[in-house]
């Protein structure tokens, strides 16, 4: 079991993908050991932990969210501006990211963030318009942020928001693992 300081813009965040988990908190390994002692595989991500971590902490957990990871692809994104936007997505983005960038498609019918999330690692969120949904714009959206970028794009998809688990699936996002971030 590994203990690190949070991430920053997160007070803490737990992460972990096929057996293994890592905590980064301020809180003392031991302790984390003592909690997941019964099930050292699977409670990291499980109620139990994420109650009592928060608990400890002083903080609220987000939602356990599926980690996606695709690989840049050449060409950049034909159909988006960079723009400044106020937007709750944006709003988000900027409690948990920096050097965040914001674009929206030509047509307005959807946007996407870009910035530097836990680890440092570039993190992709988007937004399609209610109208505007179940179009393929999500799918075109997840696409444009691999060919705004020069390195491999994360993203958090909350497993229930199945509109947009699909939409980073078809856009050639791959599951590695899942994540919770407790609350800055």
């Amino acid at each position: 079991m590994t203990t690190l300081p949070a991430p920053s813009g997160a007070r803490a965040a737990v992460v972990g993908g096929t057996a293994w988990h890592v905590v980064a908190a301020d809180v003392d390994a031991d302790w984390v050991a003592a909690q997941v002692a019964d099930d050292p595989i699977a409670a990291p991500l499980g109620a139990r932990f994420l109650s009592a971590l928060a608990d400890r902490i002083g903080a609220e957990p987000g939602v356990l969210d599926a980690v996606l990871l695709a690989p840049p692809l050449p060409g950049g994104a034909r159909d988006l501006v960079p723009v400044e936007l106020e937007h709750p997505r944006v709003d988000r983005a900027l409690l948990y990211r920096a050097d965040v960038g914001v674009w929206a498609s030509a047509d307005g019918t959807g946007m996407l963030t870009l910035g530097r999330g836990v680890a440092g690692r570039l993190e992709v969120s988007l937004e399609v318009e209610p109208g505007s949904r179940s179009r393929g714009r999500g799918t075109a959206l997840a696409l444009a942020a691999r060919s705004l970028a020069t390195e491999a794009v994360w993203a958090q998809v909350a497993p229930a928001n199945t509109a947009s688990l699909r939409a980073f699936l078809a856009a050639g996002y791959r599951p590695v693992g899942a994540e919770v971030l407790f609350g800055p």
